[in-house]
């Protein structure tokens, strides 16, 4: 008798083909790992596991329990009480804390060959988390990016470069710049560090202003520069907002974010002084100023994928100024890279562990960048935060609700969402929120065409992530010195004002004023 068919799906085939992949690759591995330890009496077995993945780059992340995600969804179903704008207010201390430090590549000398090298930085490794987890009673509340691969394309970026990019979002700032990185760059390698306060479009202008400040304070040696990759000539009809919710259509060709440009090569041309001339740098950035725009040749894009071993730094190596770019995910690196060419040489992506390896462009023949993939830093960052900052995937996430309903405790999202409630109540959920979401939006489930609240919560997500619902967080005090910082910015507006009279002219004023203050 025929044996009878099973259904085979598309995802069991794909788990087939990975397994079988698998164990092509585990065979040879695990031979070359015998041998090794038969050599040096060591079990480096462990550091070879990870070559036969095919997810070799991938984020490594905490999961969690079924019945924490059971707990979370009733929670999501108590009644949201609204916070006050302190809670909002943070510091680095408390996600940040003393010790806890970023894992940095063990010693190493050139009689090591390339399997020894790998042995050790596995060893190191495998001690380090254990340690982080003795450390701190709760470990599963520290997040950390568990890949020793995007380490390594770290310790690889920060050992050839001259001066560090570190890329932050000026919504959290507080959440992304670890200052165990700063003391390592600038303390131990004694190399430049600058601070770039990305996506300054999504915060308003007194909240930079503020956060300019207090990172010039807590850390004098840092230089502080401003950007967004998307100012208002690479937006169609300048960007805009409706029903309170930001809406930004980027055009298709954009240009070099100039102003952006010109500030970091100005903080870049300080901090090499007379050693490096960077004029061409800056020339081309007049050029995107003063002229149209045109095409922008580039002179090399490499990606460097496979060699992360130790590299002796030289400075200024051939005349090259190397410039590193690293931050966590989604801060915008690779957008930043693109705008500082005015045209796209890397590809981007919300998905966190895009970029997977670390690319060197050329923006001219004596200055290059290195796009590092983004890193979970330790922290104790909340999975809540991670998954507003970015740095952990929506897709993957089991339970949105506690994030939503963290978005409701601090911003008005009825008024926000023009939302009526499901039951014709006063008080909300954060699942009648996501319920009345999906019902606005046309979300319904397939079979019984109920609200879908599961995909309205991942799209609220995914808005509040490209920054149409904008959250963000302050420094200590900023609530009772937003008047300071208001006064400042509408001075500033003031004095370029000042004895210009022609009607027609004064929204080009205000709008140069604007600009000029959010880069100075």
């Amino acid at each position: 008798m025929p044996r009878k068919k099973v259904p085979f799906s598309g995802k069991a085939k794909r788990q087939q083909l990975q397994k079988k992949k698998m164990g092509k690759n585990s065979n040879y591995l695990m031979t070359r790992a015998k041998e090794s330890s038969e050599e040096d009496g060591q079990d480096i077995t462990r550091s070879y596991i990870h070559k036969g993945q095919t997810n070799r780059y991938a984020l490594k992340l905490n999961r969690e329990t079924d019945a924490e995600v059971e707990e979370k969804k009733e929670l999501a179903k108590k009644q949201i009480i609204r916070l006050d704008e302190t809670c909002l207010e943070i510091t680095s201390d408390k996600y940040f804390p003393a010790g806890l430090t970023f894992p940095r590549r063990p010693p190493w000398n050139f009689d090591m060959s390339r399997l020894e090298l790998d042995s050790r930085e596995n060893r190191y490794f495998t001690q380090y988390l254990s340690e982080l987890h003795k450390t701190f009673e709760k470990g599963d509340s520290i997040s950390i990016d568990r890949n020793i691969e995007n380490w390594r394309q770290l310790w690889r970026v920060t050992e050839m470069s001259d001066i560090l990019l570190l890329v932050v979002d000026i919504r959290f700032p507080n959440l992304i710049f670890p200052p165990s990185l700063y003391d390592y760059v600038v303390g131990y390698l004694h190399k430049h560090m600058v601070v770039v306060l990305n996506k300054i479009d999504l915060a308003p202008p007194s909240l930079v202003a503020a956060w300019k400040h207090y990172f010039t304070k807590q850390y004098p040696k840092l230089k502080i520069v401003l950007f967004t990759s998307f100012p208002s000539y690479n937006l169609r009809d300048g960007g805009g907002s409706a029903s309170g919710i930001k809406i930004k259509r980027r055009k298709g060709k954009q240009k070099m974010a100039a102003e952006g440009a010109q500030k970091l090569q100005e903080a870049c041309q300080t901090l090499v002084k007379d050693e490096l001339d960077l004029s061409l740098w800056k020339h081309k950035i007049l050029e995107e100023m003063n002229f149209e725009y045109e095409d922008i040749v580039i002179d090399k894009v490499v990606n460097q994928n496979e060699d992360t071993s130790y590299f002796q730094h030289q400075r200024f190596k051939e005349g090259i100024l190397t410039i590193g770019c690293v931050g966590q995910p989604n801060v915008g690196k690779s957008s930043l890279i693109n705008a500082l060419m005015g045209r796209k040489v890397v590809s981007v992506s919300r998905t966190p562990g895009h970029t997977k390896h670390f690319q060197t462009i050329f923006l001219t023949s004596n200055v290059r960048l290195c796009d590092c993939p983004g890193l979970v830093f330790p922290s104790t960052v909340s999975k809540v935060l991670q998954v507003l900052m970015g740095s952990f995937p929506i897709a993957q996430l089991r339970e949105p609700y506690t994030t939503i309903k963290y978005l409701a405790e601090r911003m008005d999202l009825v008024k926000l969402l023009k939302i009526t409630h499901p039951s014709k109540e006063e008080e909300w959920s954060a699942m009648d929120i996501c319920e009345a979401w999906a019902t606005k939006r046309g979300f319904f489930t397939a079979k019984a065409a109920r609200p879908d609240t599961h995909r309205a919560s991942n799209h609220l997500l995914r808005m509040a992530l490209s920054g149409q619902i904008s959250l963000c967080f302050m420094p200590p005090g900023y609530v009772a010195e937003k008047c300071m910082y208001s006064f400042s910015f509408i001075l500033h507006i003031y004095k370029g004002l000042t004895g210009k009279f022609n009607a027609l002219s004064w929204p080009i004023i205000i709008q140069t004023s604007i600009n000029n203050y959010m880069y100075t």
